[in-house]
Parts: C-alpha cells; structure tokens; sequence
C-alpha cells in the first residue's frame, strides 16, 4: 500500500489579486496599506508583507503563458470580490481603524471571535473583501 502522508507545507508564498486599474490599486495598497513595492512591470506588482507576497495583476494580463529563462509561468486569472486577510497584532487594532477613517475607507464589518481575535472587513477600490485580523481567529494564528 502505498504511503499516502503528504509532505509538510510550509505556508502561503503568495496571494494574487486582480485589479481593473493598477494605477488605482497602488494608490490604495501603498497609501493606505503601506505597502512598498518590491517588483513591478506593466502587469504584475508584487509586495512584501511578512513571509507571504501579494501579488496584484492587472485583470487580464495573465491569460497567456509568461516564458521565463528557468520556464514557463502557466496562465492564469480572476474575476469578482475575492478575499484576503493580512495579519496585525491586536495592539494596533485602534491605529487600524484611525488609519482607515482617515483615508475614508468603511469598515464594513467588525467581528469578534471566540478564540479572542477581532477581524475588521473593508473592501480594495476593485471591491475585494480584505480582513485585518488580530491573533485568536484561528486554531494556529
């Protein structure tokens, strides 16, 4: 029988989102999120946050393969609100929302978790539904 255990992950490397004006985009992710950019060209732009990356590609731009000297990127693409969550320590919980209030961005939801974690839901210019979570949300964060 053979061994079915699946070898160990070690997290998320990236997350990718789609944006109809990456002009618009950036403005948000390094104005309100503070994001500083670490790659860029016409279709990508790609962030540092933590030990993950995110990835905003401009809405259609990777329908067709991407070659590159080590091989070929495979293509890919999204459509409509999608949803991501960037980690905070609970202790800049209120500079979170201060910051938001002051760059007019609604929190559309506050939760409060059983574990002890508190989420604060708002959306991108392109609609997405981004989370800032406190630990206490889930079992391992």
């Amino acid at each position: 029988m053979p061994d079915d255990t699946a070898p160990p992950l070690g997290g998320i490397l990236e997350t990718a989102l789609y944006v109809g004006d990456m002009d618009r985009a950036r403005r948000f992710y390094e104005g309100v999120m503070g994001l500083v950019p670490m790659v860029e060209d016409a279709r990508l732009v790609a962030y540092p946050v933590g030990a993950s990356v995110l990835l905003l590609f401009r809405r259609g731009s990777t329908l067709e393969p991407v070659t590159l000297p080590g091989g070929v990127v495979p293509p890919h693409d999204g459509s409509g609100p999608l949803h991501m969550a960037f980690a905070i320590a609970a202790e800049t919980l209120d500079a979170w929302i201060a910051r938001l209030a002051a760059h007019d961005v609604a929190v559309e939801s506050r939760v409060a978790w059983p574990k002890g974690g508190t989420s604060l839901y708002f959306r991108d210019p392109d609609g997405h539904a981004l989370e800032l979570a406190t630990p206490g949300l889930w079992r391992n964060y």
